[in-house]
């Protein structure tokens, strides 16, 4: 008779613990199911930074632009290098 109470009792114990961690389980997923929108919010507003940041930078680079700033006297010292006075690296040697 005792060994049957403590085989049950056993039972028990590994039932309760197989259902708490489940539960610690479910609770920990909800958890991030309710952090998921905020994140896919803050991904969204990154990528739309990075879309006007891009445009920016292709407005800034284009000749139009380029020509502008290049007439204006505050970059008037600036001139074309010439061929020799250019120096090229490998793409072997850049990365390294």
């Amino acid at each position: 008779m005792k060994n049957v109470l403590f085989r049950m009792g056993f039972c028990i114990a590994t039932l309760s613990f197989c259902l708490y961690s489940y539960l610690a389980a479910q609770n920990d997923l909800t958890g991030l199911k309710m952090e998921l929108p905020t994140v896919e919010k803050e991904i969204s507003l990154v990528r739309e930074e990075n879309r006007r940041l891009s445009y920016e930078v292709e407005q800034f680079q284009s000749p139009a632009n380029l020509i502008e700033k290049a007439r204006a006297p505050e970059f008037s010292h600036l001139k074309h290098p010439l061929l020799k006075e250019i120096v090229t690296v490998p793409e072997a040697l850049a990365t390294n």
